[in-house]
């Protein structure tokens, strides 16, 4: 077989590469890309490839396959290229944060023996979820921008910020895989890629990879790639994690408090399997910050209700209302789902895990996506679970009402943020809306009214 070559220093393409278990090496192209579209993206990415290539290719002696890739990120009528600085990236990020944007990867092969070429190009559309400035200054603390077009990534954790994509996964990390394969076959290579990310997620794991079982939150069949046992390995070394970052109150009373609600809660959970602990922490402030009003939970049983939204809460069932969601969020998955949609934290979280080493960034990765909002359809599914273990506890269910109506009291003192394309997370006033209409059993003009926003009424 002739020698294959990546024209392209790109880290991502060359791991890529990797995946279509064919010998290859990586030489440098020195061509200067073109950065001003004259027709249309699709014959840029594809010109950029070809040159690429083809200065490989002149200086490469002996038969050899030269492959050629450029990549750019198109949004709003122009290219958003690599970021220049910091600022630069954050206003790129903000940019591809407003619409679904498009991500397109020229390929260009070239025959050093025979002279023969194709190119042809891949696209994909991308959808981001909002994230404030200091999101987005903690995730470019993490991800060093410069490298990459647009100035995010997908495999690692941009994806906790990307949804949904359609097209191709590979061809917004940098190399659309099946388009290669197929060029490459018309050139006599036939690249045999394996199912990548099951197999490695069932290697490293240990299980034996993708498996089905019913969900007794949801109701449904559902395919995870996650055994309970593993799911409690991740929520275990996450929990210590989170609890270097975060100070666990130490107060008697209110933890007592915590225990006796948890304790109820637990016995009329969906999944009693699980051994569920519940925790008041706080964040380590600087002069001036807010304290962060929120509560979250980790897979296989962790809840952790955050000092800031204590002083929101003025009774038990808003405290048990709390607690009841993040539970539900635990007995319907949707924190391992979330994981497992992203291919690139799956295999970092599943390494990190295995080897009890935070060098490959998995267990932080877990963390991050703790702290990101969940989806429309999970927020509310947790609300009507929450509103289902509420009562079967004995509490009020009411108390899930009145919770949501002190942080939308809370949200209204917070600055403004626009409504943004294709939102996923409920606003405040829809989970009033939906957890009333649940506890009452009717669908009334006011919760109308608040479904649709127009109650600002204080």
């Amino acid at each position: 077989m002739k020698k294959l070559i990546l024209a392209s220093a790109s880290a991502q393409r060359k791991n890529l590469m990797k995946l279509l278990k064919i010998p290859f090496v990586v030489r440098r192209s020195k061509a200067v890309e073109i950065d001003t579209i004259r027709t249309n993206v699709a014959d840029l990415v594809k010109e950029n490839a070809f040159i690429k290539a083809l200065d490989v290719a002149e200086e490469t002696r002996g038969p050899a396959i030269v492959i050629g890739a450029d990549t750019v990120v198109y949004a709003r009528g122009k290219l958003v290229l690599k970021p220049k600085d910091l600022p630069d990236a954050k206003k790129h990020l903000k940019l591809l944060m407003e619409e679904p944007h498009w991500v397109y990867t020229g390929l260009a092969l070239i025959d050093t023996s025979t002279g023969k070429s194709l190119v042809e190009y891949e696209r994909t559309r991308v959808f981001m979820n909002p994230l404030d400035d200091a999101e987005i200054d903690r995730y470019h603390r993490e991800v060093p921008p410069m490298d990459k077009a647009g100035g995010f990534d997908i495999e690692g954790r941009g994806g906790l910020f990307i949804p949904r994509i359609e097209g191709c996964y590979f061809n917004v990390v940098g190399l659309p895989l099946a388009k290669l394969a197929a060029m490459l076959k018309k050139f006599g290579v036939r690249a045999l890629m394996l199912l990548v990310m099951a197999t490695a997620a069932a290697g490293l794991s240990g299980c034996g990879g993708l498996s089905t079982s019913f969900n007794t939150a949801t109701g449904a069949q559902e395919m995870t790639a996650y055994s309970t046992d593993r799911e409690q390995q991740i929520g275990a070394a996450v929990s210590q994690e989170l609890e270097k970052e975060f100070k666990v109150v130490e107060d008697a009373g209110l933890n007592a408090r915590v225990d006796n609600i948890m304790a109820r809660l637990a016995k009329v959970s969906d999944r009693k399997e699980l051994v569920y602990v519940a925790k008041v922490v706080e964040e380590k402030k600087l002069k001036g910050e807010e304290p962060m009003v929120n509560a979250v939970s980790l897979p296989g049983g962790y809840i952790y209700v955050f000092k800031g939204l204590m002083d929101y809460i003025k009774d038990d069932d808003q405290l048990a209302a709390v607690m009841a969601h993040e539970m539900a969020h635990i007995a319907a998955r949707h924190s391992i789902k979330r994981l497992e949609a992203s291919y690139g934290n799956l295999a970092l979280v599943l390494a990190a895990v295995t080897t009890r080493s935070m060098a490959a960034g998995g267990l932080a990765a877990v963390m991050d996506a703790m702290f990101v909002a969940y989806s429309q359809d999970d927020e509310l599914q947790a609300d009507a679970l929450g509103v289902k273990y509420m009562k079967a506890a004995g509490f009020v269910p009411t108390g899930m009402v009145a919770m949501l109506e002190n942080l939308q009291a809370y949200d209204r003192k917070q600055p403004i943020r626009p409504k943004m394309y294709g939102r996923t997370h409920p606003y405040t006033y829809q989970r009033i809306a939906a957890a009333d209409r649940i506890i009452k059993g009717e669908l009334s003009f006011r919760d109308y009214v608040r479904m649709t926003g127009e109650d600002h009424a204080p």
